[in-house]
């Protein structure tokens, strides 16, 4: 297995990020900081994955939509109205 080639980088946490950190090293929850950070990290590139799988799913709704063809204008009235009788009709 090739070996990674770690980079040192300089972070600025808050006072409370800082406690939490150390806590969670001093109780074994992790082996240290940087565990820490590239757990973080992994997260949040997890949570940026399905982000963009949203976001093109939101795209593909809206072209989809785009293309079911023209709109109407509807007040509120009509509007539950019409979804009252379409209760009415379902029982």
């Amino acid at each position: 297995m090739k070996a990674t080639t770690m980079r040192t980088l300089t972070v600025s946490l808050t006072p409370h990020q800082a406690a939490m950190m150390q806590a969670a090293v001093e109780t074994g929850g992790y082996a240290s900081n940087s565990e820490i950070v590239r757990d973080a990290l992994r997260l949040w590139e997890q949570r940026e994955e399905v982000r963009q799988l949203e976001l093109v799913r939101l795209k593909q709704a809206y072209e989809e939509g785009m293309a079911s063809g023209e709109g109407r204008q509807l007040d509120g009235r009509q509007l539950l109205g019409e979804l009252k009788a379409e209760a009415r009709k379902r029982g």
